[in-house]
């Protein structure tokens, strides 16, 4: 038996279930108990949840940087609107004030 060699066989997750456990070993208490419970090793989970937190960060800052730039869109818009009403009220308020006097 000393040419045998003993190969595993690497059992394959489909992402749906690595994305599930991933989301329960976060919201539980303890990722270990959470491998134990769904029936797979600890450092499988952890890899999967090292990479899922990795994705998470990128595709994060890039959402980040885009809403931030909306964000400034909009409020550059809204500034401009209201600088309008301001000069409005200012002209209207003493068109009012000349009616007093």
């Amino acid at each position: 038996m000393k040419g045998i060699k003993m190969t595993r066989k690497h059992k394959a997750y489909t992402e749906d279930f690595k994305q599930e456990s991933v989301t329960l070993a976060l919201k539980s208490e303890s990722i270990c108990q959470t491998a134990k419970d769904l029936g797979i090793p600890e450092a499988t989970l952890y890899g999967w949840i090292k990479n899922a937190t990795r994705h998470t960060t990128k595709h994060t800052a890039q959402e980040s940087k885009l809403d931030l730039h909306e964000e400034l869109k909009k409020l550059r818009k809204e500034n401009a609107r209201l600088r309008e009403d301001r000069e409005i009220l200012k002209k209207a308020a003493a068109y009012f004030a000349k009616e007093i006097k």
